[in-house]
């Protein structure tokens, strides 16, 4: 496998205004693709509009939009009236919350997507069947809070079934010493989810292990995670959300982009 590609990840919640202060920096300093995740409190597609027109390369992402609080219908007229540009445009999407129907509903919205003209969606995803659905029907998948090895195994899997699949991973990453509560306090919440603390069980692992918790470990795993996927997105994690936070991070983590 080629060297993967090396993302950046913003929560929705800043919003579109903030978020576009960022991006000129996050595509100066050559990361592959801007993710957004998308939230009651944060509209993902708004804020890659806002991130569009104020870029020319970066690529623009969802991670994810849950498909029970935002029908595929409605994501897709939302692209259209937004603009967004769909030859830099990666839709992330996930099942949401509801677990009855949730293989249907993603396959679904998959189909909805790719008819409305989204050329490349990609499936948030935990366990093997929703994996195989987004290698198999989407793009790829999008992996959450797995660690470099379990990594690895899950991208062989995927890619044995479907060698075009881009599997992408999302972790969390805290570069200085006064983000590290906020990272703990993350990692605790997810950990208590049922189905976050099964995988993390089934994995073997600590959810601390899943996460790059300070700057000397960014390197060593930045090695391990793109030998292992395809794209790695650093979901940014800073004492506070502040535009100038995120800036920081973003000098910070450049120069191991080389």
């Amino acid at each position: 496998m080629t060297r993967g590609a090396v993302s950046l990840g913003l929560a929705g919640s800043l919003g579109p205004d903030e978020i576009a202060r960022i991006a000129p920096a996050v595509e100066d300093a050559g990361f592959h693709t801007l993710w957004v995740n998308d939230t009651p409190d944060g509209d993902a597609l708004a804020a890659l509009a806002a991130v569009a027109r104020v870029t020319e390369r970066l690529r623009l992402a969802t991670g994810v939009v849950p498909v029970d609080r935002r029908s595929a219908d409605t994501i897709a007229a939302e692209v259209a009236s937004l603009g967004l540009p769909l030859d830099r445009l990666t839709l992330g999407i996930g099942s949401g919350v509801a677990k009855e129907g949730a293989l249907a509903r993603v396959r679904r919205a998959i189909d909805v997507l790719h008819d409305a003209g989204v050329p490349r969606v990609v499936v948030g995803a935990l366990g093997p069947k929703m994996r195989r659905t987004g290698a198999e029907r989407a793009e790829g998948v999008l992996l959450n809070w797995v660690p470099p090895t379990e990594s690895r195994v899950q991208a062989d899997a995927l890619h044995a079934i479907s060698p075009s699949a881009h599997v992408a991973v999302y972790v969390r990453t805290a570069i200085v010493p006064a983000a590290r509560e906020r990272l703990d306090a993350e990692t605790a919440r997810y950990a208590s989810f049922p189905n976050y603390a099964a995988n993390f069980e089934r994995m073997g692992v600590d959810a601390a292990d899943t996460t790059i918790r300070d700057a000397t470990a960014l390197d060593g795993a930045l090695e391990a995670y793109t030998a292992a996927v395809d794209e790695i997105v650093l979901r940014a994690v800073v004492p506070d959300d502040t535009v100038e936070a995120y800036l920081d991070f973003v000098r910070q983590t450049a120069p191991s982009l080389g």
